[in-house]
């Protein structure tokens, strides 16, 4: 099975979550939900629909993601200041605060994870490359 490149590449997936996983948990976030924040503070404000196009999810998905992170006082929709027919996804002063701090726990446990790798970068760049970017 180690020969297999799908076999390979989704157990390395599985141990990069767990370890990001268990990083976060102090922070009250997840995987998904630091991905769902790195979208809203991405600095352009964004609708629900066009955060669910940043990150390639469907309407109900990021609906429920951004429920959750509402309740715990992450981010807010609020009213569109250029266009008031239009509710846009913000970041509460929580959220941004919660946002830097779990974005260097990633961080971190990404530099720590590609450590036995020869070019981290390289191996990123590879990626990027069969993903056609």
């Amino acid at each position: 099975m180690s020969e297999r490149l799908g076999y390979l590449l989704k157990h390395v997936l599985a141990q990069l979550t767990e370890a990001q996983a268990a990083a976060l948990a102090p922070h009250g976030v997840n995987g998904r939900d630091l991905a769902v924040l790195s979208a809203v503070a991405s600095g352009e404000p964004l609708s629900q629909l066009e955060v669910a196009a940043r990150l390639r999810v469907d309407r109900t998905s990021i609906g429920d993601l951004l429920d959750g992170l509402e309740e715990r006082g992450f981010v807010e929709r609020r009213r569109s200041a250029e266009d008031r027919r239009r509710n846009v996804v913000v970041l509460t002063p929580l959220g941004e605060s919660t946002f830097a701090a779990a974005e260097q726990v990633r961080l971190e446990v990404e530099r720590s994870f590609l450590a036995p790798l020869a070019s981290p970068e390289r191996f990123r760049d590879d990626l990027r490359l069969l993903l056609g970017e």
